[in-house]
């Protein structure tokens, strides 16, 4: 039988959690499961050690830090299978992993992408990302994050799959694109997600595939002032690129509040400044880049998508 995924992890000195994450793929039950590890300039001997401990793995190193999408893009134009798992370096898969996730996207071929169940490393009885939600305000969030684990036992449509635990069909990245190396790192999995929608595909989470995973095991913390920056920046770059005029205008109160808001939150945490250069950083990338282009026979999913951002606001408001 011929392969029909590989898994792409990218690695930035993440030799700390390397071990774990390689040797619970070495526990799944795919026949011909390729493994592609890319690494972005690691200087920890994250290289040496996959040499010695993981022949099996096939590694890519690239000479300086490309961020999570350019990583990830080489990966997946490396694959020679029809469906990518993307999986972050700072995770464990559960047995059955790979199985899962490959027999969820099978189902139907207007799936994109189907989301892990990404239960946290340290609490093992709470969720840490069941896919992503994206609201009118313009904010991401992870759907049952710091939740009971056993209330997320159904395949549910997401707005997009969490990058950090997904599978992806690789012929649709080749119609819509891949991840967009301008966001370097942050809100990448929602904008090629968001992409897929407009061009009619779904995302989804699955329940059938389970991952152990640390958080923030690259930048090291929740918030700090790369992460901060960088996702303002990316919000809005993103929403410039994938709503056209009319949406914006549409949401123009919400988006007005949402960032008024998060700009009051980050100048309590000590980032005001942080946030505020990201914003401006992002407003100088929107001018020099293009939009999805609109078209007609899209109309629909747009209202589609246009009903998500409205009902994820109320779900995110009813927590």
């Amino acid at each position: 039988m011929a392969a029909e995924v590989t898994i792409v992890i990218p690695n930035y000195n993440g030799i700390k959690y390397l071990p774990a994450c390689l040797d619970a793929l070495r526990r799944q039950d795919l026949p011909e499961l390729e493994t592609i590890v890319v690494d972005n300039g690691s200087a920890d001997a994250s290289r040496e050690l996959i040499r010695e401990r993981y022949p099996e793995v096939r590694l890519i190193c690239l000479p300086e830090n490309e961020g999570f999408c350019g990583a990830v893009n080489v990966g997946i134009r490396e694959s020679r299978t029809p469906f990518v798992i993307l999986l972050n370096n700072d995770t464990e898969a559960l047995p059955g992993f790979a199985r899962g996730l490959l027999e969820a996207i099978k189902k139907d071929p207007r799936r994109f992408s189907c989301s892990a169940k990404m239960i946290q490393f340290h609490d093992r009885t709470r969720i840490d990302d069941a896919g992503n939600r994206y609201t009118a305000l313009g904010w991401a969030y992870a759907r049952g994050k710091g939740r009971p684990r056993e209330r997320y036992s159904r395949e549910e449509a997401v707005f997009a799959a969490c990058a950090g635990a997904a599978i992806y069909r690789k012929a649709v990245m080749d119609e819509i694109g891949y991840f967009d190396t301008a966001h370097f790192a942050y809100l990448e999995d929602l904008d090629i997600g968001y992409r897929a929608r407009i061009h009619g595909y779904v995302n989804v989470f699955t329940p059938a595939a389970e991952v152990y995973h640390v958080g923030s095991g690259t930048t090291g913390s929740r918030y700090n002032p790369f992460k901060v920056r960088y996702s303002a920046r990316n919000n809005l770059y993103l929403i410039y690129k994938n709503m056209p005029l009319l949406q914006i205008v549409l949401n123009l109160p919400f988006l007005a509040a949402g960032f008024l808001i998060k700009a009051l939150f980050f100048a309590k945490k000590g980032f005001g400044a942080e946030y505020l250069s990201g914003l401006r950083e992002g407003l100088r990338l929107c001018e020099k880049s293009k939009k999805v282009a609109f078209s007609r026979k899209n109309f629909r999913n747009y209202c589609k998508i246009q009903w998500s951002l409205w009902a994820d606001t109320l779900r995110f408001l009813e927590r």
